[in-house]
C-alpha cells in the first residue's frame, strides 16, 4: 500500500503534528504512515480521511490488488 497522505496533508496546510493531534496519535505515527512503513488500522485510516476531508481510497492505495478479487 502507498499513500497520498503527505500530499493531501500539505494541500490542507496541516503539519504532521497538527494531523496527529487531530486524529489522536503521535507525530511519529504520521511519519511512518507517510513513509509507508506502517499501515494504519481501519479506524485510524477513517479518522485521517475525515481530518483531510478526502475519501479513504483517495488517500490509501493498494499497490498490489492481487487476491482482492478472488483470482490471486
Amino acid at each position: 500500500m502507498h499513500t497520498r497522505m503527505k500530499e493531501l496533508r500539505a494541500r490542507r496546510g496541516f503539519t504532521q503534528q497538527q494531523l496527529a493531534d487531530a486524529v489522536g496519535v503521535r507525530r511519529e505515527t504520521i511519519v511512518h504512515i507517510e513513509k509507508g512503513t506502517y499501515n494504519p488500522t481501519l479506524r485510524l485510516a477513517h479518522a485521517i480521511a475525515c481530518a483531510l476531508g478526502e475519501p479513504m481510497d483517495d488517500i490509501f492505495i493498494f499497490d498490489d490488488e492481487k487476491g482482492m478479487n478472488g483470482t490471486g
